[in-house]
């Protein structure tokens, strides 16, 4: 099923704008992101094969299946209910049978993890995402050898610098293994034997071990960061899949005010973590922010990133205080909501 089908065969019940539109937060740039609610038709419900959730490629039009839209809201899901208290201004499309919602009945203390970790999630990104700029990783790949480090005199030195000062050539060497020395080799040296080298080539991912012949002399100890060396691929494989992945209208905005973070994200972040604050001292949902001024400043990066990590920790202290204060209800009420799910769709049935 496709959104097409959805608006040809009449199944949309709710149609709103969405995201930063929604939010007051829009700024020239800004896509138009739309959400919505539809029913399947009887035949395909109580048929196999239930379709939840409908969407375009980029994601930026969403539709959820009553039931699912009803379960997300069950959890106090932050999309669901902002989608469900939308501004009349953004609201495209609402079906006869979409009535009242009584939010008291569905708004819970949950909202402190829905919300609360949706906002830390978002800040785990931005710390991420400013490690990511802030240590590049260079493209050309490094190799095992660039994690040895042999014994020279009284310390240690890297072995590409401990072969250069040899005037030797990797593939020139042989190492075998020393017992009861983890990642401790012996380094041995020859033009004429046929050693294995250090590593067998470029594109290498562990060291090499050779053959050695009795009487033959080790040169050096060689040692292998193994652990840093795999440390390493991991941080390579992040940074790089990232640069691939990565938005550049957003990563152009982040390098633009030199802050190396993402402005946008940490915009969202303290947009959550205030809305989880209203909810707990005021029993609502305000997704037309009144915060904008402040949120917009973050998202032109007019903070220092260590700045608004202080504040974020602040924040999320004040909600955790505002939520045990809050005369919410634990849990939302299930009862009332399956009972929503069964009127509305037996209305929709019976239209």
């Amino acid at each position: 099923m496709e959104i097409s089908d959805l608006r040809q065969q009449e199944l949309i019940v709710l149609e709103c704008i969405s995201g930063s539109k929604a939010y007051g937060l829009d700024t020239p740039s800004s896509d138009t992101d739309i959400k919505g609610v539809f029913v399947l038709p009887k035949r395909e419900f109580y048929g196999f094969g239930y379709t939840s959730q409908v969407s375009n490629l980029s994601n930026d039009i969403v539709f959820y299946e009553l039931s699912r839209f009803l379960q997300l809201l069950s959890v106090n899901n932050p999309n669901i209910l902002e989608l469900l208290n939308t501004p009349a201004d953004s609201i495209i499309y609402q079906s006869p049978i979409w009535g009242h919602f009584e939010t008291e009945r569905i708004l819970s203390k949950l909202c402190k993890d829905t919300f609360g970790k949706f906002a830390l999630s978002q800040i785990k990104k931005a710390k991420g995402l400013n490690k990511k700029i802030v240590n590049p990783v260079d493209a050309k790949r490094k190799t095992p050898l660039d994690f040895c480090y042999v014994n020279y005199q009284s310390g240690s030195i890297p072995v590409v610098d401990f072969l250069a000062l040899k005037k030797w050539q990797q593939a020139d060497c042989g190492l075998v293994n020393i017992p009861h020395m983890h990642d401790v080799l012996g380094l041995y040296h020859s033009e004429s034997a046929n050693y294995s080298g250090i590593i067998r080539h470029e594109n290498s991912n562990d060291i090499a071990l050779s053959a050695i012949p009795k009487g033959e002399e080790q040169v050096a100890l060689l040692y292998f960061n193994r652990n840093g060396y795999s440390t390493y691929c991991k941080d390579y494989r992040e940074y790089w899949d990232w640069v691939a992945k990565r938005n550049e209208a957003r990563y152009e905005n982040t390098s633009s005010h030199g802050k190396n973070y993402d402005a946008k994200n940490m915009m969202h972040t303290f947009r959550l973590l205030n809305m989880a604050i209203e909810i707990a001292e005021e029993q609502r949902i305000n997704v037309r922010r009144s915060d904008r001024e402040f949120l917009l400043q973050i998202r032109a990066g007019a903070f220092e990133y260590e700045e608004l990590m202080q504040l974020a920790a602040e924040k999320q202290q004040q909600m955790e205080r505002a939520f045990a204060n809050s005369a919410l209800p634990e849990r939302p009420d299930v009862a009332y909501i399956k009972d929503l799910a069964y009127h509305l769709r037996d209305t929709w049935y019976g239209m």
